[in-house]
């Protein structure tokens, strides 16, 4: 079985920015109260004329700039979102038609917030038993767009952006530990209708502000800090590692408190958890790899590090995902700890 390297990263974000002062102008919210709750500063916002494929296709050639390589030598696309274009083709399609990915497949995962490290998990099922050598993953978001503005429990958390990674074949890398859950009884809890859900007798869908992101924040806090902390935790079960084995805690970005209530929970200093959070809001299955491609532009992504990732959405879901980070994809005759130490004191 084929491990796997990332061979590349790139993200995206937007030119716009919303900050907590603009909301201000906007909705009965102050810039305190954001920041003390959410950690939160500002976010981006896509400009009309931006979609999910658009912001995915600058982060997608970030990428194989950064891996060196061309679209036409990417096998497969698979885009992350819960803002797609339309119903279809797929953001992925869209993406692998614009980097020139010609031989490439390509099809979408929505799984709200952990739609990435669900992509990611299959990207490298693909790469492991052959079936491709190269897969690009893409998470992109518009989320602006289904955004309730009016209301002020959710629209001061979220933004747009986007992140991708190039997955190529090698001897060393990979994902050690893998958790994905669901329990989709509680969907209630964070959920936005769509265009082809249930009608009533005169064949109207649903109200105007169900087809926005509607959110119980209270419950979802609690929720998110237990169900993260458990998977970490079961998937260093899976890999029979420690807490103490993690070099970088990647979580998803929605809260800072949930953040740093994930990584107190696991006994993780906060020094080794990356955070994004207050620069770009939560922007979905964006948030992670926007964050290690941050993460590596800031050195702090050393060959060999063990990452972290967790996240938890819209399902609801969550789930885990170890890897050992590598470039070169060869197996290290040992692990850099001053190095993977140094970067993960890094900020």
């Amino acid at each position: 079985m084929n491990r796997v390297r990332i061979a590349g990263l790139g993200h995206y974000l937007p030119e716009k920015t919303l900050t907590n002062l603009d909301l201000e102008r906007m909705v009965d919210t102050s810039d305190q109260w954001i920041r003390a709750r959410t950690g939160i500063q500002e976010r981006h916002i896509a400009a009309p004329h931006e979609t999910s494929s658009s912001l995915g296709l600058h982060a997608a050639r970030m990428a194989l700039a950064d891996a060196r390589i061309d679209g036409a030598d990417i096998d497969l696309v698979i885009g992350a979102t819960t803002t797609p274009d339309g119903m279809f083709p797929s953001v992925g399609s869209l993406i692998q038609d614009g980097i020139g990915a010609k031989r490439a497949g390509a099809f979408d995962v929505n799984a709200a917030c952990v739609g990435f490290m669900s992509a990611l998990a299959t990207a490298m099922q693909f790469i492991a038993t052959g079936a491709c050598a190269r897969v690009l993953v893409v998470g992109t978001e518009v989320l602006s767009r289904i955004v309730n503005w009016e209301d002020r429990g959710t629209c001061v958390l979220f933004g747009d952006g986007a992140g991708a990674v190039v997955l190529e074949a090698a001897q060393f890398g990979g994902p050690l530990g893998l958790v994905l859950r669901s329990d989709g009884s509680k969907k209630l809890a964070l959920f936005a209708e769509g265009p082809c859900g249930p009608r009533d007798a005169n064949g109207e869908g649903p109200a105007h502000h169900l087809c926005m992101i509607n959110m119980e924040g209270p419950a979802i806090f609690k929720f998110a800090v237990q169900a993260m902390t458990q998977a970490v935790r079961d998937a260093l079960t899976q890999a029979s590692l420690r807490v103490e084995d993690i070099d970088l805690l990647v979580p998803h970005q929605a809260n800072l408190r949930i953040i740093q209530g994930t990584a107190k929970h696991l006994g993780v200093p906060e020094s080794k958890a990356i955070v994004t959070v207050h620069k770009y809001g939560n922007t979905s299955s964006a948030s992670i790899p926007v964050a290690l491609s941050e993460a590596q532009k800031e050195g702090r992504l050393a060959e060999g590090a063990r990452l972290a990732l967790c996240s938890f959405g819209g399902g609801l879901a969550w789930g885990s995902m170890l890897l050992e980070y590598s470039r070169t994809g060869v197996v290290p005759t040992q692990r850099n700890e001053a190095l993977v130490e140094a970067n993960a004191a890094g900020s």
